[in-house]
């Protein structure tokens, strides 16, 4: 466990990518191989199944550390994380011997299942009482949730292409799809040997990059295909095996989730992968995204959902067809294979998510202009020519997308942040106004920099107004402009309305509150730019 605690350290405070990946590649060198097939799953969100849940750890820790219940509150809201509130409060601990390894942890805790809570209890506190401030951190992350240390997928399949010496693309496809980290070991995972087929295994994402300012650095548009950059849950289809698979993005196998594509088992051909993007749509057109946001999340999606939010396939690219891997093709040649293909399925929930047509960037330009009425964010580019990568890679593909929607808010509520910012107030609740009141309409944590968290978070100590458990209401002063990429009706907020990834624009110094914006303000973009 001390290996994985300093790892764990070292990725949580470092700022350098470089310092990063060497702490990766020297665990993933040293440690032990059950340990490393236990980083790569923690590391892409394969967390252990939780068994003991937060009020007994809370209640368990406070018990050890002799603290009345509203002390350990006090602690656990100026901490902001609860895992690291029971390492910080516990007593030194009583033993000498070595910690174990990472997976011995983990197997032990996958025994705690079944037990009753006495026989729990007492494992919490063996472990507690041998591991270290760090190292009990860590063990109290295993249980409580994932690991906030800003570590990309990317820069652990780079890690350990160093360590293995195979090509990136290699790892990233071998760690993808549906395996079990108790059940394999670290060179079954790395070489594929040994591991039963897994029909279901997604492809590595290729991911664009924002293109800075206007397309014409890229040269001859006659180079490039142009495509809406649509605002839905990127996925891939897949069917193999006489089975119908989807995935998402973030590697999570939502087939169950959306039963409309069921009948695609049957029409799809065997040994065929689409990329593209899962969105709500009716009659071939795409709707907001916030339809969608009504099923995610939910276990049984029922039929008034399914007739309220129904959704399609946009797909946009031919990864594997006929059981071969398409991927090193050009997209030219690709794009006229999944045509073809979908032409000839012909179904409702299965469409081709179309090209543009354009002769010059000018136009293209003025075509871009319309995204929003098309329910689209803007404009992918990719080379014609390009073959499809694993990760983020500049060149070929690029979004270009349109600039977000602003208004100014006041800041009235806010809150500690996580992690390295646990000791600052970086989560923020802003206000319109509505006549003489002010509504509150979103929320923002990102923005800012360094510099300016800082100044607001000694303004937010200076002016409190109220507590409410980890929430501080402030002088309602601080103007920020926030962007956003969307907006739509909501009966769940007060305001009447929710926003799409909304963030801090800018820090307002030339405003006061007397010159926000107010509600009615917001509900004319919902009827401008609103569906």
């Amino acid at each position: 466990m001390h290996r994985f605690s300093v790892l764990v350290n070292t990725l949580g405070t470092s700022t350098k990518t470089n310092e990063k990946l060497d702490a990766l590649t020297s665990y993933f060198q040293q440690a032990p191989g059950k340990d490393k097939v236990w980083v790569i799953a923690l590391f892409s969100g394969r967390r252990p199944k939780r068994v003991v849940n937060s009020r007994l750890l809370a209640e368990w820790s406070r018990e050890q550390a002799g603290l009345p219940p509203w002390l350990f509150e006090e602690c656990y809201h100026t901490v902001g994380d609860l895992a690291e509130t029971i390492a910080l409060v516990l007593p030194s601990p009583e033993s000498d011997s070595p910690e174990h390894n990472l997976s011995w942890y983990i197997e032990r805790l996958a025994e705690l299942g079944p037990l009753p809570e006495v026989e729990k209890k007492a494992f919490m506190l063996e472990c507690w009482r041998e591991l270290g401030k760090d190292g009990r951190f860590v063990f109290n992350k295993l249980i409580t949730g994932g690991f906030r240390i800003g570590v990309s997928q990317q820069l652990m399949v780079q890690s350990l292409a160093r360590v293995t010496g195979l090509e990136a693309s290699i790892v990233a496809h071998r760690i993808s799809g549906n395996w079990e980290p108790a059940l394999v070991s670290f060179a079954e995972l790395l070489s594929g040997e040994g591991m039963s087929e897994d029909h279901s295994k997604p492809y590595p994402f290729y991911l664009a990059y924002a293109l800075e300012g206007g397309p014409d650095s890229l040269g001859d548009p006659v180079e490039w295909q142009a495509e809406w950059k649509w605002d839905g849950i990127r996925g891939q289809l897949i069917r193999r095996n006489g089975q119908l698979f989807v995935w998402s993005r973030g590697e999570e196998l939502m087939t169950d989730k959306f039963p409309e594509f069921n009948p695609l088992l049957q029409l799809l051909p065997e040994g065929t992968v689409l990329d593209g993007e899962i969105m709500p749509a009716r009659e071939g057109k795409p709707l907001p995204f916030a339809l969608l946001q009504t099923r995610i999340g939910r276990k049984n999606v029922t039929k008034k959902q399914l007739t309220e939010a129904p959704v399609a396939f946009f797909a946009y690219d031919l990864l594997e067809y006929a059981g071969n891997d398409f991927r090193d093709i050009a997209l030219e040649e690709r794009r006229g294979q999944l045509e073809q293909l979908l032409t000839s399925l012909h179904h409702p929930v299965l469409l081709l998510s179309p090209v543009i047509t354009f002769g010059e960037w000018r136009e293209l330009e003025r075509i871009r202009e319309q995204s929003r009425d098309k329910v689209a964010e803007g404009i992918m580019l990719k080379r014609r020519s390009s073959v499809y990568q694993v990760g983020r890679k500049r060149g070929d593909w690029w979004k270009w997308k349109i600039d977000p929607l602003t208004i100014d808010a006041v800041m009235v509520y806010a809150q500690k942040g996580h992690g390295r910012r646990s000791n600052l107030y970086t989560d923020y609740t802003f206000a319109v106004r509505d006549g003489e009141i002010l509504v509150t309409f979103a929320k923002a944590y990102s923005g800012l920099t360094d510099k300016e968290i800082g100044q607001v978070d000694h303004f937010v100590r200076q002016n409190s107004l109220e507590k409410f458990g980890p929430v501080r209401t402030v002088k309602p002063e601080l103007v920020f402009e926030i962007a956003f990429e969307g907006i739509a009706a909501s009966g769940r907020h007060k305001s009447g309305v929710a926003l799409r990834f909304p963030r801090i624009s800018r820090w307002r110094h030339d405003k006061g509150p007397e010159d926000i914006n107010t509600l009615d303000d917001l509900k004319k973009m919902l009827e401008m730019y609103g569906k």
